[in-house]
């Protein structure tokens, strides 16, 4: 009644093959730095220890945790954001490794040599498994509460069980394997349902997000990937766009090399007055050096006809429009999940995550970039269902019998495109029949 199957599909041979594998971290490298705070900075010795321990390369937390031990001043370090990312030897397994990284990609821009820019390349072709992230409220022991969704997108606020008491041995039961996590329930949050508005940690910002990027890095040697974190929801909204781009035109994201890299953008944030207010920051920007408009268009790899066998599929369950939506078809053209569904959850538990008034911008009232439409069009793509690996390719065939060989690189097809993509959002049958029309052409072409 115990057996277990394993992730492979085979019985489990040992306890360690029960549970889920870790992606296994070799180190960190950090978005920013930290500095005294301006009461600390008054206190001679603790800027002494300072400027000690950081010529030292110990990590922010262990001069923290000094400082607070010989001077007795308690957050006594604030983050500050910079130009440039902090690659500490205190912060990777092999300390080696550090030095490593800041020798083949660091630069000096007058401060000293620093990580201004750097590769990396991911592990997953799912997006969530390179940077995975959530809502979660940390304390003294690690999460206190924090979010996961449901099997319907349902969003929901969770914390660890309470370990039952053993009666016999007067102590808490010996828990075997992860520790078990349950809704919450309580007075703020009733129902389990992660209702930031409602929430008072969110409301006195204990509760944020919480992601990291896992990846690794050309020529950096170690048996493991290297973490970057952030809690920016700009940084988070960029790079999915920009891996769903990658995704889109090159069907996975393994085997693109990515550049990460800081800039300036302007953003819009709310006030404690409630006012809209304009700042300066720097983000972490993920690129590519790749043609993605080459790579949409699918001018290399795309054959005049689809191979008979592939054919095959699509055409299984009959032609004609009504094919489009039966679900004995092995191509299904519809998402599994209802697009009404999806909305009506967000918008009876909007995320504050999801607010496009607080998207970055680089100036008032500008027109659209080029960049910004192919970016627009991907997330499109994205909640429409057609950036699965499944759906790609019909997309492309769709897109190039419609536009012609070429069409990403002219602006009028991309608006137009973006035009035909927006409306499918209220009505996605005719979007679905042409693409379904589009790719029985080319199978007889």
């Amino acid at each position: 009644m115990n057996a277990v199957i394993s992730m492979h599909g085979n019985a489990v041979r040992s306890i360690v093959e029960e549970r889920a594998p870790r992606t296994p971290v070799i180190g960190r490298i950090r978005p920013g730095i930290k500095v005294l705070t301006s009461g600390a900075r008054k206190n001679e010795r603790a800027v002494k220890l300072y400027d000690e321990l950081l010529a030292s390369g110990e990590s922010f937390e262990k001069i923290g945790e000094e400082i607070e031990r010989r001077c007795g001043l308690k957050n006594a370090l604030a983050p500050r954001n910079v130009p440039y990312f902090t690659c500490r030897r205190s912060d990777f397994t092999n300390p080696d490794i550090a030095d490593e990284i800041l020798r083949r990609y660091g630069e000096d821009r007058g401060e000293g040599v620093k990580l201004y820019r750097f590769p990396v390349t991911f592990a997953f072709n799912d997006w969530m498994a390179n940077i995975p992230n959530e809502m979660a409220t940390w304390g003294t022991n690690g999460r206190k509460f924090f979010s996961e969704y449901g099997p319907d997108g349902t969003r929901f606020c969770k914390l660890y069980a309470k370990p039952e008491r053993d009666p016999r041995a007067q102590r808490a039961q010996r828990n075997f394997g992860p520790r078990k996590s349950v809704l919450r329930e309580d007075t703020s949050i009733p129902d389990g349902v992660c209702n930031p508005e409602q929430c008072p940690q969110y409301q006195s910002r204990q509760c944020n997000l919480s992601a990291r990027f896992i990846f690794a890095i050309p020529e950096i040697k170690g048996l493991g990937l290297i973490e970057l974190p952030t809690n920016s929801i700009y940084v988070l909204q960029k790079a999915y766009s920009a891996m769903q781009t990658v995704a889109l035109a090159r069907g996975k994201l393994t085997g693109t090399h990515f550049w990460m890299s800081k800039r300036e953008f302007d953003i819009t944030r709310i006030n404690e007055a409630g006012e809209a207010v304009r700042q300066k920051q720097m983000l972490t920007v993920l690129d590519a050096d790749i043609d993605i408009s080459a790579l949409l268009d699918g001018a290399d790899d795309h054959p005049p006809a689809l191979a008979a066998d592939e054919a095959a599929m699509l055409l299984e369950g009959g032609g004609g429009d009504d094919a489009a939506g039966a679900t004995g078809s092995v191509h299904v053209l519809h998402p599994q999940n209802s697009a009404g569904a999806g909305d009506a959850l967000l918008h009876a538990h909007p995320s504050p995550l999801q607010s496009r008034d607080d998207e970055p911008q680089t100036g008032p009232d500008r027109e659209e970039s080029f960049e910004e439409k192919l970016d627009r069009m991907s997330d499109l793509l994205q909640r429409l269902g057609l950036s699965a690996e499944s759906r790609q390719r019909d997309f492309r065939i769709f897109a190039q019998a419609k536009y012609g060989r070429g069409w990403t690189h002219r602006v009028g097809d991309i608006d137009g495109m973006n035009g035909l993509l927006a409306a499918a959002l209220d009505d996605r049958a005719p979007l679905d029949h042409a693409i379904e029309a589009a790719v029985r052409d080319a199978v007889y072409q």
